[in-house]
């Protein structure tokens, strides 16, 4: 037998065997993260639908935590990836290789025009948030930082300092000089609707909480592990003149919320009147290859050319590959508008959901990042956590795969792959419908 063809069948895909195999290896750093009373076994994907060891095929309402972002094994993407790997796989960054520096420029051409933008890839989202604070920090000769509550800006060290979601912070000494600030919920925020409120918010975390001088601000247009709760209009932009005036950044985290998720256009701050300073991207941009990057105004990005920042394999040309194939199927296959027309009928779907079932207290969202969120009681918003993990484990039985997030882990999250169709709306609704049902049925037989 050669060797490749041993490769391909030393793999036990027996159910038993690999949930025991990762308890016993893996650390309990990373055992930790498993959303399902029984673990979810991944076997295949094709475009929005996944197949797991047992051959149930499931619609992939999350595109595995918003990484798949055109589809499961695309064609294009695996032609490029292919295509790469048969000629070079890795070209460290010391080194010059076109398809790194083509990405760069296409990424920059995005952005805003009338500013000249650079781009630094790394290997994953958090640690362009990490750059992206150093590099604010650098640029500007300030230290404090403004974060919102309820925000999710990655796990590493330094990442997770600005992660205002209990659950991903850890017991341990975390970076100093980062104030948060209620974020602008209009469903249960802590100053009801609006936005004034949230903004004077800032004006008062800057006066009694840093010296007055700030290095940035971190905002997600969408809030995504919070819950999918989007920054409502005039927030970024009257948040970034409070920031600014300042002496401080502002670096939209566009992880989750980018690459024409909320239908709109490619990159969500564009709806909100506002340039960023820096952006963070990630996720999405490899359709599942490892990639993310920190595009800066070139100025600003200046300010970190004394020394060196290594990412090991952040412009890895095979990545590269990937995210410049996922940057044209999103053009010519017009999946920005996909995620408008079909989002919207997604969200009426769930919206009639909302009119047949009392415990879900609020549905929204844009696009192809859509909510709901279950409450006990709608006029007392107190959350539903439980219902919520009933419901969750029923939409698995019944073909789906999403979410269940939010700081009280009352939210189903649905954030699919770009390509989800029309077609799929109803199957998707009908199954939801099912879990909710499922989930009454047990409750009351409690």
């Amino acid at each position: 037998m050669d060797t490749i063809s041993t490769y391909e069948t030393d793999v036990d895909w027996s159910t038993q065997s690999i949930i025991d195999r990762r308890d016993k290896y893996y650390a309990a750093s990373q055992r930790a993260f498993v959303p399902y009373e029984k673990p979810l076994i991944l076997k295949r994907g094709k475009m929005q639908y996944c197949w797991d060891e047992l051959d149930n095929k499931l619609i992939d309402l999350l595109g595995m935590n918003l990484c798949i972002s055109v589809g499961h094994a695309h064609p294009a993407v695996v032609k490029a990836v292919t295509n790469q790997v048969q000629n070079l796989t890795h070209c460290t960054t010391m080194f010059h290789h076109p398809v790194p520096a083509h990405l760069a420029e296409e990424l920059a051409v995005t952005m805003p025009a009338g500013h000249d933008w650079v781009v630094h890839f790394t290997n994953s989202g958090a640690e362009a948030i990490d750059l992206a604070m150093m590099m604010a920090r650098a640029h500007t000769g300030n230290q404090d930082i403004i974060a919102l509550r309820n925000s999710y800006h990655g796990a590493t060290y330094g990442a997770q300092a600005v992660t205002g979601v209990q659950s991903f912070r850890h017991n341990v000494a975390q970076l100093s000089n980062i104030t948060f600030v209620a974020e602008p919920n209009q469903y249960r925020g802590i100053f009801g609707p609006g936005t004034e409120p949230y903004l004077e918010e800032i004006d008062r975390s800057i006066a009694y909480s840093t010296c007055g001088k700030l290095a940035a601000m971190l905002i997600e247009p969408v809030q995504g592990y919070g819950g999918i709760i989007p920054m409502p209009q005039g927030y970024m932009k009257g948040a970034a003149e409070r920031i600014r005036a300042c002496g401080g950044l502002v670096i939209v985290d566009e992880v989750q919320s980018g690459f024409g998720k909320t239908g709109d256009s490619m990159w969500c701050f564009e709806s909100h009147e506002l340039v960023p300073d820096m952006m963070v991207i990630a996720k999405g941009l490899g359709n599942g290859i490892p990639i993310g990057a920190v595009v800066v105004k070139k100025e600003i990005a200046e300010c970190m050319g004394g020394k060196f920042i290594f990412h090991t394999y952040g412009a890895n040309p095979v990545a590269c590959a990937a995210a410049r194939a996922v940057l044209r199927v999103i053009r010519d296959d017009n999946l920005i508008d996909n995620a408008k027309t079909v989002g919207s009928l997604l969200s009426e779907g769930l919206m009639q959901l909302k009119d047949r079932y009392s415990v879900i207290g609020d549905v929204r969202g844009r696009g192809f990042m859509q909510a709901i969120e279950l409450v006990r009681n709608r006029d007392t918003r107190e959350p539903a956590a439980e219902f919520t993990a009933r419901v969750f484990e029923r939409t698995r039985e019944h073909g789906l795969i999403l979410s269940k997030s939010g700081a009280f882990k009352n939210v189903l999250r649905m954030v699919p792959p770009l390509c989800l169709s029309a077609e799929d709306v109803q199957p998707v609704i009908d199954a939801l419908d099912q879990s909710f049902a499922d989930a009454e049925k047990q409750n009351s037989g409690n």
